[in-house]
């Protein structure tokens, strides 16, 4: 014997696409159960799943972003507002998938990243260390605050500075770091971590090409004072 179930009540519970969205999750639900849930109710003559079925018949889930208004509304089951609701959420798909392009910030000098970094360092009293990520153009990828410190020590693992690197496919490293002393030489860790970051890069194949201590008025850049980067 066939059942035809005229109502989504007349479905039991456990199989209606919002029970089963909540128990087994989005990733186990078909296309047609998707559907249903964005269309919420059926009509006189048919339930919701038969709504999304009729969609279905018409358009892939490929071919749906194609369809007009006129088109989803010559659909059995498909009046105006179910076909608005459709186009809103295939709009909203699209937007929430197509990242916009950004325009990439050039910073070819010393003087130039601490220009445009040196905000980050405003009052504060703690160590701060930044590693700027850069294609091979010499664009700003990505400025990612990796450690802060006490007033007098961070503590830096270069292990995380190159995961960050591969993570965005970067092509070279700048690192950025506080004095809140205001005293901008460089200490003997300082230059002891420097040298031993930029080994590390130049095995990896990925060249840290600065170290730059800052303060909120000045810097100190290891590669303008000591020339022990490859640029």
């Amino acid at each position: 014997m066939i059942f035809i179930y005229y109502k989504i009540k007349d479905i039991p519970e456990s199989e209606r696409p919002r029970e089963r969205l909540k128990n087994v999750g989005p990733s186990n639900l078909s296309d047609k159960e998707l559907l249903a849930i964005i269309l919420k109710t059926g009509t006189k003559n048919l339930n919701v799943n038969d709504v999304a079925l009729e969609i279905l018949k018409k358009y892939s889930l490929q071919e749906l972003p194609e369809a007009t208004l006129d088109n989803l509304k010559q659909i059995k089951g498909v009046g105006e507002v179910k076909a608005l609701e459709l186009i809103s959420t295939i709009e909203l798909g699209k937007r929430i998938y197509t990242k916009p392009k950004q325009k990439l910030k050039k910073l070819t000098n010393p003087q130039a990243i601490w220009e445009d970094s040196k905000y980050l360092f405003v009052n504060q009293n703690q160590e701060l260390f930044y590693c700027l990520y850069f294609n091979n153009q010499q664009e700003l990828i990505e400025r990612k605050l990796l450690f802060m410190g006490t007033i007098n020590k961070s503590i830096t693992h270069p292990r995380e500075i190159f995961k960050e690197a591969y993570r965005l496919n970067a092509s070279s490293i700048v690192c950025l770091h506080n004095h809140p002393s205001g005293n901008l030489i460089p200490s003997s860790a300082d230059i002891n971590f420097t040298e031993t970051i930029v080994r590390i890069g130049t095995l990896q194949g990925i060249p840290v090409v600065d170290h730059i201590i800052v303060s909120e008025d000045s810097y100190y850049s290891f590669y303008d004072h000591h020339n022990i980067l490859n640029i």
